[in-house]
C-alpha cells in the first residue's frame, strides 16, 4: 500500500466516520455524565462535557481493506474495546465502567483535536504502518504510556500539555513522510 491511495481514501473514510457518529448521536452520552471520580484531575470540565462516549457490542471500525488499503486487515479483525472518531468515542458495553478506558480514548480525543481529522487520520495510518501495527502505533505508545501513569494513581498532571508536547516529533516525522511520497498535501483542518 503506498501513502497516495490511503490520501485518494481519505475523503471516504472521513464520510464513513461521519455516517458512524451521526447514525449513533441518540446513543451518545457525555463522558461527564458517567461520574467518574478522576478523570477530571486530567481534564478539563469542558472536554469531559462535549467529548461523547457512545456505548456498543462492537466497536465500529471503518472497511479499509475493501477499500483497497490491506495493511489495515490486522486493525479491522482486532476485538478493540473501543475506538475514538473526533470528540466521539466507542466503547464496548462490557468495558463502559473502566475508567482507564476512558481516560485512553480521551487521550486521543486531544490528539484529534490538536491535529485535526486528516492529520490525525493520516499520520495515525503511517504509525500504524511503518510502527508495526496497533501495539508500535506512537500514537496508540502515547495513549498507553499517559494511561499507565493514570492507573499508577500518582499525582494528577495535564494530559492536553503533556500530548501537545509529544504530537510536534511525531508531526514533523510524518509530514517528512508525506512530502516525501511526492503528492501528498493536508488541508488544515
Amino acid at each position: 500500500m503506498n501513502i497516495e491511495q490511503l490520501a485518494l481514501n481519505l475523503p471516504v473514510i472521513l464520510k464513513w466516520i461521519d455516517d458512524v457518529i451521526v447514525d449513533s448521536a441518540s446513543k451518545a452520552r457525555s463522558v461527564d455524565s458517567f461520574g467518574f471520580r478522576r478523570l477530571g484531575q486530567y481534564y478539563a470540565p469542558d472536554l469531559l462535557h462535549v467529548a461523547k462516549v457512545v456505548p456498543v457490542s462492537k466497536v465500529p471500525i471503518p472497511p479499509l481493506s475493501n477499500l483497497g488499503l490491506p495493511g489495515f486487515a490486522d486493525f479491522e479483525r482486532m476485538d478493540a474495546h473501543g475506538i475514538t472518531y473526533g470528540d466521539v468515542y466507542f466503547v464496548r458495553t462490557d468495558r463502559l465502567s473502566d475508567e482507564a478506558l476512558h481516560f485512553h480514548e480521551l487521550v486521543h480525543v486531544v490528539q484529534w483535536r490538536l491535529l485535526g481529522k486528516q492529520k490525525f487520520l493520516m499520520f495515525y495510518a503511517l504509525g500504524h504502518l511503518t510502527g508495526g501495527g496497533y501495539d508500535l502505533n506512537p500514537f496508540e505508545m502515547m495513549a498507553y504510556q499517559l494511561q499507565a501513569a493514570f492507573e499508577a494513581a500518582g499525582r494528577s498532571f495535564d494530559v492536553i500539555a503533556g500530548v501537545g508536547k509529544k504530537l510536534p516529533a511525531l508531526a514533523t516525522k510524518f509530514t517528512a513522510a508525506l512530502g516525501q511520497s511526492g503528492r501528498v498535501a493536508l488541508d488544515t483542518q
